[in-house]
């Protein structure tokens, strides 16, 4: 496993440092649990008091600034040359930083997405030193502090009160200190730092807020060197930013997935959404009904372990089961529950939503992964229900009309069957205290049963004959997530003249207000409260189409671009070439 294994998001600092030390191996789970880390922090303690012994006796080392670093331990632990120890190298984060002209100014922070204000002062700069350190202020941020330190090559410390020398620990030319003040306006995901006297401080209300402004020191380093004096402030513009993958019609490892979690949080993007399953797979691990399940597919202890990844880089992971279309994998283990025309001839992918049975088996299976999940959304689907798109529902499904009479009353149709449908599958979601998102195509005209009102709006299409205009659901005061099909779809093989999207295209003309075609819904509906974000998404329609190295390319440049639209809503000031080769500096790309 190339992530860390399963742990509760908050450790005190000793169980953090034992975790690290332990890598990327799994603990053993049942009574050898509590055994395994009680060694794991011993080791650490360990490690910790022997890296201690040169400094308590007074010096910090060999004395030697410039030495080498002393590299890889027995236990795969790198230390600084002092011996304070620094985050391990073993979760995959880049370590590279360039070795600064210290003869000319620091260029002004060059970041993906760029920083919102930045002004600069008199003064000296901020460059990352080997003998430096990042100070963790307060005992929430350790796991911040540590992540920088190893990927700068420099030393974690815990505020202790001060440092040797004539200057404070975090406040010596090179040092990071990381503080939280939870009073702090501009929202729980704003930071600012501030650089003087050759020192850089993190403030922000949360400790998301304090990784932002890390991954901007970090972008900064690797694209300048370091950060001129002044101050930085930064926020985002929309709350919702992230990346959606179908990891149904295509497997993707969790290596790959765990590559794009880290690739999403340097580009601050906050939220993952994985398509579960659909008519070719189901590709997670069930308990509740083992028989749906494809091969290959990921393990209940691989997603553990994606989930608590993206919780470390602050990334909310969103499950999607998809119903009452796109099922074609759980009905072929339940082929009694198949939807089929008067003619008696089965629909692929659509449930019969007319049987009980069949509610069942979908809740089971959205009460299953609600509990997998611990992040405050899950996704219903509602997309393309063969039914609904047929010129006459009621004459060529009449089992479905029939049952639409018989519970919503002479003159309710298949529509208000498959809203109240979608209204008890959304019943099932918050009984486990979800927050429910749906497709926007699920949320017919006409109908007489009226969808939740605190369903979140997920719109992709205006292509399908029924689909509603953005605008309406802003009017009606529902909150929209942009996933735009003409700008923000991804779709393996190009089927149904989809083309794969343009980082340019989306930089130079798309917004989180073009959420249909190419045109903006009026400025005065388009705010952050009303668009809450915007998400990029890849389609396995054509599974073999590309490799999971190609789409990885291939959706590096879009999603960047997506990061900064979705970050800061004012023009952008590169040109896209300029923006494209910033963007290749700041991110890895991953495999």
């Amino acid at each position: 496993m190339r992530f860390p294994p399963r742990i509760p998001r908050r450790r005190s600092p000793a169980g953090r440092h034992a975790r690290r030390l332990a890598g990327p191996f799994r603990a053993p789970r049942g009574p050898r649990r509590g055994l395994y880390w009680a060694l794991a922090a011993a080791l650490a303690t360990a490690a910790v008091l022997l890296a201690l012994i040169p400094a308590l006796g007074g010096g910090d080392g060999d004395g030697d600034g410039d030495a080498p670093d002393r590299g890889v331990g027995a236990a795969g632990h790198r230390t600084a040359q002092s011996g304070t120890p620094t985050a391990p190298a073993g979760d995959g984060e880049d370590r590279t930083r360039p070795r600064a002209d210290r003869g000319k100014p620091l260029p002004d922070p060059r970041t993906v997405p760029a920083v919102r204000s930045y002004e600069r002062a008199e003064g000296t700069g901020w460059r990352p030193a080997d003998r430096a350190s990042v100070v963790a202020e307060d005992g929430e941020l350790t796991g911040e502090a540590m992540r920088l330190a190893g990927e700068l090559g420099m030393r974690y410390a815990d505020d202790d009160g001060g440092g040797g020398g004539s200057a404070a620990l975090g406040q010596r030319a090179g040092d990071v200190r990381l503080r939280l003040d939870p009073g702090r306006a501009g929202g729980p995901e704003a930071y600012r730092v501030d650089v003087a006297e050759g020192h850089a401080t993190v403030t922000a209300a949360t400790d998301a807020g304090v990784f932002y402004g890390t991954r901007t020191l970090l972008q900064a380093v690797r694209t300048g060197g370091g950060v001129p004096p002044g101050r930085i402030d930064d926020r985002p513009d929309r709350p919702q930013r992230g990346l959606m993958v179908d990891i149904a019609r295509k497997h993707y490892s969790a290596a790959w997935l765990a590559d794009r979690i880290r690739e999403m949080a340097d580009l601050k993007l906050n939220q993952l959404h994985l398509h579960l399953s659909d008519d070719q797979a189901f590709r997670v691990e069930s308990d509740s009904h083992p028989e749906v399940v494809s091969d290959p597919h990921l393990t209940k202890a691989q997603v553990e372990d994606l989930i608590a990844l993206a919780a470390d880089h602050h990334i909310t992971v969103i499950p999607e089961i998809d119903s009452p279309g796109h099922l074609g994998a759980v009905l072929a283990a339940h082929p009694d529950l198949q939807l089929k025309t008067a003619e008696g001839s089965p629909v692929e992918g659509a449930i019969d939503i007319s049987k009980p049975r069949a509610a069942r088996l979908v809740d089971d299976l959205l009460t299953e992964y609600a509990r997998l999940f611990p992040g405050p959304y899950m996704h219903i689907g509602g997309d393309e229900y063969v039914a609904l798109m047929s010129s006459d529902p009621e004459a060529r499904y009449p089992n479905l009309a029939a049952a639409a009479r018989e519970r919503h009353g002479a003159g309710a149709g298949v529509a208000d069957l498959n809203a109240s449908w979608l209204n008890a599958r959304a019943d099932t979601v918050k009984k486990q205290g979800k927050k429910v998102k749906a497709w926007n195509d699920g949320f017919i005209p006409g109908a007489r049963v009226r969808p939740d009102r605190d369903r979140e709006v997920e719109y992709w299409t205006g292509k399908e004959a029924f689909a509603r205009e953005p605008r309406e659901f802003l009017e009606e005061g529902r909150p929209v997530v942009n996933l735009n099909d003409e700008y923000l779809y991804y779709v393996l093989g190009e089927p149904n003249e989809f083309t794969y999207p343009t980082g340019k295209r989306i930089y130079e003309e798309w917004t989180p207000a073009v959420l249909r075609g190419t045109r903006p819904v009026p400025e005065r509906l388009a705010g952050p409260e009303k668009v809450l974000g915007a998400r990029f998404a890849v389609w396995g329609d054509l599974a073999d189409a590309q490799t999971p190295r190609q789409v990885a390319e291939g959706i590096r440049l879009p999603l960047a671009a997506l990061a900064q639209k979705v970050w800061d809503p004012r023009e952008p000031r590169l040109t896209w070439g300029e923006f494209a080769d910033l963007a290749r500096r700041v991110t890895d790309g991953g495999s």
